[in-house]
């Protein structure tokens, strides 16, 4: 069995490289259609312009799926281990409240082009990754308070590592943002997808981007550290019958239809 067939490791690892495959693709396809610069555009500007805003906006709501779905896993598995701790139960499902709050950004993000609806996409944003980087603090909070009975401390560093990246990944990008919309460089850069190195405010736009792809890769990295945790939990569904049939028969129907199985008749 491989590493990825482990218990339901396979869901972050679809999470991430799903995720990363729909920055990567989106990115192609506006780079060869010359819709966007070569060099480090926006995330969100290279799924603006059909058809790759198509791709960008079906794969991003899938990835939001995943991400409920892995979140909610992790939920229910630090609920099976910690069934009596209190404190680690009520940071449990804020965590999954807050998790639940950005795929939902997400959703808006895929849903809501930067050019089109700017305000509404910038919400979406917010909730992705500022609910989402307080979601990965109250992980990496969980991960300290569950050491070393449940987890070993080499997990809960090396989570708090991705968290200080994606924090000052969010500085560096709302920093760069502020100056270059201050109006200082020109006004509508919201709807400009090329840039000339050459012009001013162009420092500020490259900061600005290169710290919103090392958020995305930042956030994406933290669920790595779900695989070796999820290599050991599995998940099953359970089926209760409350009937023979799913008719809405009389009584009298169920009660004849149930001899006659119990005789072998049917």
């Amino acid at each position: 069995m491989w590493w990825f067939q482990q218990g339901l490791s396979c869901l972050p690892v679809a999470l991430v490289v799903w995720s990363a495959a729909s920055f990567v693709f989106s990115y192609i396809t506006a780079i060869t259609l010359h819709h966007v610069d070569p060099l480090v555009p926006y995330i969100s500007d290279t799924g603006t312009i059909p058809p790759e805003r198509c791709l960008f906006g079906i794969m991003l709501n899938i990835s939001a799926f995943l991400g409920m779905a892995t979140m909610y896993v992790r939920y229910k598995q630090v609920y099976a281990l910690n069934p009596e701790r209190s404190k680690i139960i009520k940071l449990n499902k804020i965590g999954l409240t807050l998790g639940l709050m950005s795929c939902f950004g997400l959703c808006i993000i895929a849903n809501f082009q930067k050019c089109i609806l700017y305000y509404i996409h910038v919400l979406g944003a917010c909730l992705t990754f500022g609910v989402g980087a307080i979601y990965m603090l109250v992980q990496t909070v969980l991960s300290y308070l569950m050491q070393p009975e449940v987890h070993s401390k080499d997990i809960f560093w090396i989570r708090l590592t991705v968290l200080l990246w994606c924090c000052s990944s969010i500085v560096s990008m709302f920093v760069s943002s502020v100056v270059l919309y201050s109006g200082l460089y020109g006004t509508n850069l919201v709807q400009k997808l090329h840039w000339d190195p050459q012009e001013k405010g162009y420092s500020a736009h490259l900061i600005s981007t290169v710290s919103e792809w090392s958020l995305a890769f930042s956030f994406l990295s933290f669920f790595l550290t779900y695989i070796r945790d999820f290599q050991k939990i599995s998940l099953r569904a359970v089926v209760s019958l409350h009937g023979q049939t799913l008719y809405n028969a009389p009584q009298s129907f169920v009660t004849d239809e149930q001899t006659l199985l119990v005789a072998g008749s049917i």
